[in-house]
C-alpha cells in the first residue's frame, strides 16, 4: 500500500477520462428471466451491489420505497425493477445469503431500506468506505474510490432522477450499472488483506432461458 495514492481532490478527479460501463446490461421482467438472473448470481462469490430510489424534493415528504437494485458480476450487470416487480424470490434468496459477498459503497441506506420497504435481511455485506478507511485510504466515496483505484472518473448526473420512470433511460441505464459493477471491480484490485473469498460451487437453482439484454450506451457527461 506504500506506493498507493490515498486522497485526491475533486479537482484531481475531474482530471481523469470520463468512464462508464458499456458492457451487458439485462433488466428482467419474466419469471423465468429472475430465475436466470437467480442461477448466475447464486454461484458468485462476490457481487457489486447498489440501489435507487426515486429522490423525494419536498421537506417532511415520506421517503419514496427503493426502486432499482443493482447487481454485477464482472461481465453483466443485472437491474431489477423493485418498483414494477417487487422482489422476486430468487434475488431475495441471493440477497440473504451470507456467503454470498454484496459489495456497496456507504450500504448502511441500502441494508435498512430493503428491511424497510421488502423486509429483506441483506447478509453478507461489505461497505467499500469502511473497508478503504481500515486500509489507509483518505478520500472514500464511490468518485474519489474510483479515481484513486481505478483511475477512471465516472459521473453522478441521474442520481437524482426519476428511477420509478415507466422506462428507464439510457443515461439512467448506464449510471445504475456503472455504479453496481465499480463495487465488485475496486473490490478485486484491493490488496489480500481484504480477505479475498476462495472460489466454491453452489447448487444452481432451477434452470430457465431468454432474458432481456442491453448493453449501456457510449460515454458522455
Amino acid at each position: 500500500m506504500t506506493d498507493k495514492k490515498l486522497e485526491i481532490s475533486k479537482a484531481e478527479v475531474n482530471l481523469l477520462p470520463l468512464w462508464r460501463y458499456e458492457g451487458t446490461v439485462i433488466q428482467p421482467t419474466t419469471a423465468d428471466e429472475f430465475e436466470a438472473a437467480a442461477q448466475q448470481l447464486l454461484v458468485a462469490d462476490v457481487i457489486g451491489m447498489d440501489t435507487e430510489t426515486r429522490p423525494t424534493f419536498r421537506k417532511g415528504a415520506a421517503a419514496r420505497p427503493v426502486a432499482l437494485i443493482q447487481l454485477s458480476l464482472p461481465d453483466v450487470v443485472y437491474l431489477i425493477r423493485l418498483n414494477n416487480h417487487g422482489l422476486p424470490d430468487g434475488i431475495r434468496a441471493v440477497l440473504e445469503d451470507a456467503s454470498i459477498k454484496k459489495i456497496g459503497i456507504g450500504t448502511r441506506d441500502d441494508v435498512r431500506e430493503l428491511k424497510r420497504d421488502f423486509d429483506c435481511e441483506l447478509k453478507g455485506v461489505i461497505d467499500l468506505n469502511t473497508l478503504c478507511k481500515d486500509l489507509g485510504y483518505q478520500s472514500i466515496g464511490a468518485r474519489k474510490l474510483t479515481a484513486l483505484i481505478l483511475g477512471r472518473r465516472i459521473s453522478k448526473s441521474q442520481q437524482t432522477s426519476n428511477w420509478e420512470n415507466p422506462t428507464l433511460t439510457p443515461a439512467q441505464i448506464a449510471y445504475a450499472a456503472t455504479d453496481a459493477w465499480i463495487c465488485q471491480a475496486l473490490y478485486a484490485e484491493l490488496p489480500a488483506s481484504a480477505a479475498k473469498p476462495k472460489r466454491r460451487r453452489r447448487r444452481r437453482r432451477r434452470k430457465s432461458s431468454d432474458s432481456s439484454e442491453s448493453t449501456a450506451p457510449e460515454a458522455s457527461e
